[in-house]
């Protein structure tokens, strides 16, 4: 057929050659195209259909749809608001490309309907005006979009069971296990579905990949606790066994708390990202936060290890305290973690006419050169710290909820010799009085 063809070309005058390969090159681009192509003219009846579009609304003839108008092609439901569209359209024609979020239905010659997505332009030939339309049927995105939605609706749910079975837990002990059994059940299934949703986003990018891996692995280790101490705690049952019962009981509790401060690291993170966490700057008093806080934390030292805390200067500030309460529990936590069993860990406050300072500073395994320069991105963990408990997002909020306050963070350190982070809120935050 090809050869016919060409041998047919070979008597005609070249302008006439040239307009047959285009019209060759055209037809093909045009019909063979693996998308819907469609051209109305400036009534809004159809033109020109390609195979693709025909083959996407049911037709198996293009004159099925020529001389139509395309509203033929619309639910009946956005009928008299697509004509309306499309009349202010020809008014006034502007190109619209793909994904500009518009949600958009189209409607199958046996009136089935299916989201699209539609690139519009224009042109005109001959003094005539016309509009072309492509077409891409997008319902295989759009079932995947309303999967993970739901995903995202039940580990939000699951998180509030979670908090809500955290703070039932101290005031329960004879419900306390009947309850674990039930969650431990539901964090399995909901670890499942989690681990299915987030594979379903990965393409989204690298943050909800590395999400997956480093929640897969720090959920395991406190879900492992909880389990085989809830099954011992079942075993001990005579009363001169209680310390036995304690002690799981207390295992029982801190795995749930770290559960707890992964799942607040997630929300905090999830929160910033939104741009939906905001300060509220309040008057209180540094030293009486900062010496609550040390006390507090002081309940989870390490065997010989000290908190001391010193302040210079007024002790009235103007910031967010709840936040600044974060900021130092986290880097308190870390100063414990990262440190030896007889390690010191020194807090230093002190407001000065320019300024308000904050310094907390261990004697623990310190920190490399290059890992510095990612000690505050989102999951990164040092090189020294690979057999030690944490989710790499701790650092990334501190700076975050310091950044809010108007202030700046900064960090000294050297491998085996210590780590200090010092925090500068500047006069011109208008941050202390």
């Amino acid at each position: 057929m090809l050869y016919i063809c060409t041998k047919h070309l070979l008597y005609m005058p070249t302008s006439d050659i040239q307009l047959s390969i285009e019209k060759i090159k055209f037809e093909a681009l045009f019909q063979y195209a693996s998308l819907g192509i469609l051209v109305i003219n400036q009534k809004g009846e159809i033109i020109l259909a390609n195979s693709f579009l025909l083959t996407q609304f049911g037709y198996t003839n293009a004159d099925e749809l020529i001389g139509k108008k395309m509203e033929v092609l619309v639910p009946n439901r956005f009928h008299s608001t697509h004509v309306h569209n499309r009349n202010s359209f020809m008014e006034k024609p502007a190109r619209r490309p793909m994904g500009i979020g518009i949600d958009l239905y189209a409607a199958r010659k046996d009136g089935s309907e299916f989201p699209v997505e539609i690139s519009l332009n224009n042109y005109e030939a001959g003094g005539d005006f016309f509009v072309i339309a492509f077409v891409s049927d997008i319902t295989k995105r759009k079932e995947i979009e309303n999967a993970t939605l739901f995903q995202k609706e039940q580990l939000a749910i699951i998180n509030k069971r979670m908090e809500e079975f955290n703070s039932n837990l101290e005031r329960q002990v004879i419900l306390r296990t009947s309850q674990l059994q039930e969650t431990l059940t539901e964090l399995e299934i909901s670890k499942e579905e989690l681990l299915k949703a987030l594979s379903k986003e990965k393409e989204l990018g690298d943050l909800k990949s590395r999400f997956v891996s480093m929640a897969s692995h720090e959920f395991r280790t406190p879900l492992s606790t909880i389990l085989s101490s809830a099954s011992l705690v079942s075993k001990y049952i005579k009363e001169e066994e209680q310390d036995k019962r304690d002690k799981h009981i207390n295992r029982i509790k801190s795995s749930v708390s770290n559960l707890t401060d992964i799942l607040n690291d997630f929300l905090s993170i999830g929160k910033i990202e939104d741009g939906k966490l905001i300060a509220h700057f309040t008057y209180f008093n540094i030293k009486d936060l900062i010496t609550t806080v040390c006390n507090e934390i002081g309940g989870i030292t390490k065997a010989e290890q000290h908190i001391t805390y010193h302040h210079i200067g007024e002790e009235m500030v103007q910031l967010d305290a709840s936040l600044l309460r974060n900021v130092m529990n986290n880097l308190l936590s870390n100063a414990i973690k990262f440190s030896p069993l007889n390690g010191t860990i020194e807090v230093k406050s002190e407001l000065t006419e320019s300024h308000v300072l904050l310094t907390v500073k261990d004697s623990g395994i310190g920190i490399s050169e290059e890992d510095k320069h990612h000690l505050f991105e989102r999951f990164f963990r040092g090189t020294n710290v690979t057999n030690i408990q944490g989710t790499g997002l701790g650092l990334h909020i501190v700076e975050k909820y310091v950044e809010l306050m108007n202030g700046n963070i900064e960090c000294e350190s050297e491998l085996e010799m210590g780590t200090s982070f010092i925090i500068t809120f500047g006069i011109n935050a208008s941050n202390f009085i």
